[in-house]
């Protein structure tokens, strides 16, 4: 029978547009590691085939560089600009290029069901490179297919396998140029900065001094608003506050002072005297105007991540997980869209009577079902997925915690899309207070509309509550005083407010906005604080001002939203790939080159921020070569460092070094260090703790750090009946299993002994380790 291979992104998408598309007929087995294969028998294009659906786990391959080119010690970063670069399968230990040629194998068809964005379209296309070459080949005409869809519902799914269209080259060239563009110009600058700095300085904190194209302006944009708040100089000025009591009695309210302030308290005292003079407040005038507040328009990525950090207190990368799990599940449609306006096709009030029949929202959608929807705002259709909205009704008991927090979220904006504006009064009385004008504003809500489903949104009617009042009458002064206040800074960005900064000036796109916001997090760049601030650390605020002093093109938001616009037109096909690609290396190739000879400029900024490496730190061993002690730097990334002979040795991170009972190699002199560190749950069935005694390597930080290497490759040898390596009796180091106590733990010691003795480890990192 003609079999018909069809690819989801996740696993879990697949089992649900496999149940959709066959009925909850399909016989499931278990295929790669977190893989299933879903199999049913049906019809395509008009024949009796069987369907073999399957997913990958997100990206098939990477864009990397040669493995000679990953050493830090033998490759310059300026290299990194020209070196060749390869796709190499993204999770190795997953074998999912053999997996799907595996399952593709004999495959008439192949019907691509990524996710409908460039990144999907990219896939596509690692999948047909695994896939096409074991096909049927006897097959004429058009084999590879690709299913556009929204949401996860039968409606949408079975649509878009009737209307199957190819998948977009264009769009995925943009996701290529893309990756191999960061790759060079973040691997280069990373490279450069962690080796300069790191080994001048002892306490920045950071595994890694990284750059990245988008992520350095992302940080940029949280500095420079730091640094307007610390260059601000307060000034002191002075207001008059004024309580006025109603004609007909009751309590007093608050009147504004039609000057708002003045800087000389001088000038204010007159003011204050001439006012406190006055027998009563004139009313002037009174003015009421019917005002409305405008409905929210259709929800968008941005719009998702920007209103669940000020609203709901949710990272943007944690908000977009979530919503991507309610996606999986059906609740929500794709959620990673820029388009802020419905398809003139889209079923508005079928999409409502899905929630007729909740608790939660039918008395929302009920008055809108029956007659009161009104159109919604027009919006931007980038041509990409419809706008977020709610795929089924779902209760606070089915969906707990965050994912009813966002589902909510999604319904609510939704319904008040449809729903009318939110309608007021507003009143405006001028008051003449001693030749001075006072206003007071009230407002009163004539129809609440949308602020009915959107009740955090709507005005304000107990800020101020006016009298009632008519023109000429007289307001008896309850109070009026001379306040001295002083003028405020700006508050640090949000991530909202980064979020909507990042949008304007074309700083990522909306699946890489939170990917950008996390890393200088991760970095020790900015830190979260409440209110979910964002505060630029010492580290973050000193890069940013070197960039500055160096070349603000580096950190300004220009050139990214330059080279997206660039990006943009490999995807609609209007510029070469190759061309594009050659003019982007070559400008940041220059910028390189002229930051690195100029970065003593960016030192000078962190001398004066930061400790020397020499002065960092507290003894620990003593050095092999010096008999001098090194000190141990425990700052990020965790170091030995000896200042006789100005070397710097790596060690493992995530744990405690300590010295080992005085113990010194016999190869080279060095003192041996154990390191501990407790590991995680699932770790803890094998190893209740790791204890590693090793000496000090002889390369330089950089050097990856192996738990398997051993120094002793010329005394390692291979018995002639046995791959396994033995440990000849002048290997004065092996590695030993105890009894007792510490039964489990595993320790270096000295000599062959009568404990259980497992064979010294094979040197397979050049031998620059004695360690377990």
């Amino acid at each position: 029978m003609t079999v018909v291979l069809m690819v989801a992104e996740k696993p879990s998408l697949a089992k649900s547009l496999a149940d959709i598309l066959s009925s909850h007929r399909a016989v499931s087995h278990k295929g790669n590691g977190g893989c299933t294969v879903h199999e049913y028998n049906g019809t395509f294009q008009g024949q009796p085939v069987h369907f073999r659906f399957t997913s990958v786990m997100g990206h098939v391959m990477t864009t990397d560089f040669p493995a000679a080119f990953n050493n830090w010690d033998a490759v310059k970063p300026i290299e990194l600009f020209t070196a060749p670069v390869e796709k190499k399968e993204s999770n190795p230990k997953s074998h999912m290029n053999r997996f799907l040629r595996d399952a593709g194998k004999g495959a008439s068809y192949l019907v691509l069901w990524l996710d409908c964005d460039r990144e999907g379209e990219n896939i596509c296309f690692e999948v047909m490179d695994a896939v096409v070459p074991v096909m049927n080949k006897s097959v004429r005409g058009k084999t590879v297919f690709r299913a556009k869809f929204s949401a996860i519902t039968a409606k949408d799914v079975k649509h878009a396998m009737e209307t199957l269209g190819e998948p977009n080259k264009n769009e995925s060239l943009a996701v290529d140029a893309r990756q191999e563009l960061d790759l060079r110009i973040g691997c280069a600058f990373t490279r450069f900065q962690t080796r300069f700095f790191q080994g001048l300085y002892g306490d920045l904190d950071s595994s890694l001094i990284s750059f990245g194209p988008c992520q350095t302006p992302t940080l940029g944009l949280c500095v420079e608003r730091h640094d307007k708040i610390q260059h601000f100089q307060p000034e002191t000025f002075w207001t008059l506050d004024v309580r006025l009591g109603r004609p007909q009695g009751g309590s007093d309210f608050k009147a504004e002072w039609g000057r708002v302030r003045v800087f000389d308290r001088t000038v204010g005292s007159l003011f204050l005297d001439v006012v406190s003079k006055a027998k009563g407040a004139r009313v002037v005038s009174v003015v009421q105007k019917e005002k409305s507040k405008s409905r929210p328009g259709a929800l968008n990525t941005v719009e998702l991540m920007r209103i669940a950090s000020s609203g709901l207190g949710m990272g943007p990368q944690y908000a977009m997980t979530i919503a991507e799990r309610l996606y999986m599940q059906g609740y929500i449609s794709y959620p990673r869209t820029e388009t802020t306006a419905y398809p003139e096709n889209f079923d508005l009030r079928g999409t409502l009577s899905e929630l007729r029949g909740s608790r939660q929202f039918g008395q929302l959608v009920a008055p809108l079902l029956s007659g009161g929807m009104v159109s919604p705002k027009g919006g931007k259709d980038v041509g990409d997925h419809p706008p977020i909205t709610p795929s089924r009704a779902a209760s606070e008991g089915e969906l707990t915690g965050d994912m009813w927090r966002i589902y909510d979220l999604v319904v609510r904006i939704f319904i008040a899309s449809l729903s009318p504006d939110c309608k007021y009064l507003q009143t405006t009385a001028t008051f003449d207070l001693g030749g001075e004008e006072f206003t007071c504003v009230g407002q009163k809500v004539i129809s609440k509309g949308f602020t009915s489903v959107l009740h955090w949104i709507g005005p304000d009617e107990g800020a101020q509550s006016i009298p009632d009042l008519t023109k000429g009458d007289i307001c008896t002064v309850a109070s009026c005083k001379l306040a001295e206040r002083r003028t405020s800074p700006p508050s640090y960005l949000t991530e909202s407010d980064l979020i909507s900064l990042m949008e304007k000036h074309g700083i990522g796109t909306d699946a890489s906005i939170p990917v950008h916001i996390n890393n200088i997090c991760e970095r020790n760049y900015v830190k979260v604080e409440s209110d979910r601030r964002l505060v630029p650390t010492e580290l973050g605020v000193v890069l940013v001002h070197g960039y500055y002093k160096i070349d603000q093109d580096l950190v300004l938001p220009t050139m990214r939203s330059a080279l997206e616009r660039q990006l943009d037109l490999i995807a609609a096909g209007k510029a070469d790939f190759e061309e594009v690609l050659l003019h982007a290396v070559d400008i940041f190739q220059r910028k390189f080159a002229y930051f690195e000879q100029h970065v003593q400029e960016m030192d000078e900024l962190f001398s004066v921020s930061f400790t020397p490496l020499s002065e960092t730190g507290k003894a620990l061993t003593r050095c092999g070569q010096c008999m001098r002690y090194m000190k141990l730097v425990q700052a990020k990334p965790v170091r030995l460092h000896c200042q006789t002979c100005n070397e710097t040795y790596s060690m493992p991170q995530n744990g405690k070094v300590v010295e080992y009972k005085g113990l010194r190699c016999p190869l080279d002199n060095f003192e041996m260090v154990m390191w501990t560190t407790v590991s995680t749950t699932r770790l803890l069935k094998a190893w209740p703790s790791i204890l590693a005694a090793m000496h000090v390597p002889t390369r330089h930080a950089s050097t990856p750090w192996s738990p398997m290497a051993c120094v002793h490759a010329s005394s390692v040898a291979l018995a002639p009946w046995s791959s396994t390596p033995q440990v000849p009796q002048r290997c004065p180091f092996v590695l030993t299993k105890t009894m007792g106590d510490e039964a489990g733990s595993t320790v270096l010691t000295q000599g062959v002994t009568n404990t259980r003795t497992t064979p010294c480890p094979p040197p397979v990192c050049s031998g620059e380790w004695h360690a377990i």
